[in-house]
């Protein structure tokens, strides 16, 4: 049994769903309505863009145009976390690329290389959706521990400065700052994990299920997409923290200016 379709029809029923969480919005005046709304129409389009778009990405099913679309994903990623960090793009927009794009393919073609055996590793139908978990799971990593990295910095510059002037190393005087940043990070994405399966049901899961596979093989489809995004994640951050620390630091180990200037 394949996948139950759902007309226009239906889909429009179920947006009205939405009615639910915009009635609160407006009704505690949090400011949070326009953006919502906006942002529902903005994912309703791209999606429908994009599954035009996959359509014939699938059926061409060429590595060079599979590729370039995940250069394109990066790219966009990129900047998003530059919008949402505030960091400058001269400091954070090469390691932050990097950073994604050896993950992506370290991470990506060992899964569907080595765990799937295919062997197209550039295949569309895996290499793209892959490239997207990944991709949405380190730009959201990212974020969080690039905020509480640098936060960190400028908060206790003196103590980062007290231990360089005690003998460590940059690397030895960073490490507190990026164990924060791990920890805020990665620590929600551990909590899941250790409920997976018993509070909550994974979309990849519930997904292949709807779409009649078989529960064993969606459940190890689920471990296996669990354990590329955290590898996926840890590596790109500490890529990202690697490059980004030597753009972040003048030659006596002072903190630059790496936050954008607010608009006014």
């Amino acid at each position: 049994m394949g996948t139950i379709d759902i007309t226009y029809f239906n889909l429009f029923i179920g947006l009205l769903l939405l009615v639910v969480p915009f009635f609160y919005l407006w009704k505690f005046k949090t400011g949070l309505l326009k953006p919502a709304m906006i942002g529902t129409l903005r994912m309703i389009i791209q999606l429908f863009f994009i599954g035009m778009y996959l359509k014939y990405l699938f059926l061409w099913n060429n590595p060079w145009i599979n590729s370039l679309w995940v250069i394109i994903m990066i790219f966009v990623a990129g900047q998003t976390a530059l919008v949402r960090t505030q960091l400058k793009r001269k400091i954070l927009l090469i390691p932050l690329s990097v950073g994604f794009l050896c993950s992506v393919i370290l991470v990506g073609i060992y899964f569907i290389g080595i765990v799937l055996q295919l062997n197209n590793v550039f295949s569309a139908q895996y290499f793209i959706p892959i490239s997207g978990i990944l991709m949405g799971n380190m730009l959201s990593s990212n974020v969080i521990a690039l905020n509480t990295y640098y936060s960190g910095l400028k908060r206790e510059q003196q103590l980062y400065r007290y231990l360089l002037g005690n003998g460590a190393t940059p690397q030895e005087a960073q490490a507190p700052f990026i164990r924060q940043a791990i920890i805020k990070s990665f620590s929600p994405l551990i909590a899941n994990i250790a409920v997976m399966g018993l509070v909550a049901l994974p979309g990849t899961m519930i997904g292949q299920i709807l779409g009649g596979s078989s529960p064993n093989v969606a459940i190890k489809y689920q471990m296996m997409i669990m354990v590329i995004t955290f590898t996926a994640s840890m590596l790109s951050l500490m890529i990202t923290i690697s490059l980004a620390s030597r753009r972040s630091f003048d030659a006596y180990g002072k903190l630059l200016d790496v936050t954008k200037e607010p608009r006014k």
